[in-house]
């Protein structure tokens, strides 16, 4: 099932009815990227973003932090740290409505500092 979005579909199939690729799950709307915060919810995963946000008062940027809830489908292995692709979709929850639909390589940190 092609998704309209330029990913890969992973190798390994899945049952599950959510799956973007194997299932009858529809995306739509915006896609994020962030990393795998955790892995401890049952078919979920909270992937993390950081973004910098301008305070005119101090003429500084300031670090913002976003959490969003997204369905994991078994047919993608992610573990924390894993950089993903997540994209809209109807709500599956309360609090869920997004899905993984690509893990991306993440770049090597080397840390270079002082």
């Amino acid at each position: 099932m092609a998704l309209g979005l330029n990913v890969t579909e992973p190798a390994e199939a899945c049952a599950d009815p959510n799956c973007p690729f194997h299932g009858t799950l529809g995306v739509r709307g915006q896609t994020i990227e962030g990393r795998v915060a955790s892995t401890d919810m049952d078919k979920t995963v909270v992937v993390e973003r950081e973004y910098d946000v301008k305070v005119p008062k101090y003429d500084r940027y300031m670090k913002r932090r976003s959490r969003v809830p997204a369905h994991h489908p078994p047919c993608l292995a992610l573990d924390v740290g894993d950089t993903v692709r997540i994209a809209e979709t109807r709500p599956l929850s309360k609090t869920k409505s997004h899905v993984v639909i690509e893990k991306t390589e993440a770049e090597t940190d080397t840390g270079g500092g002082a």
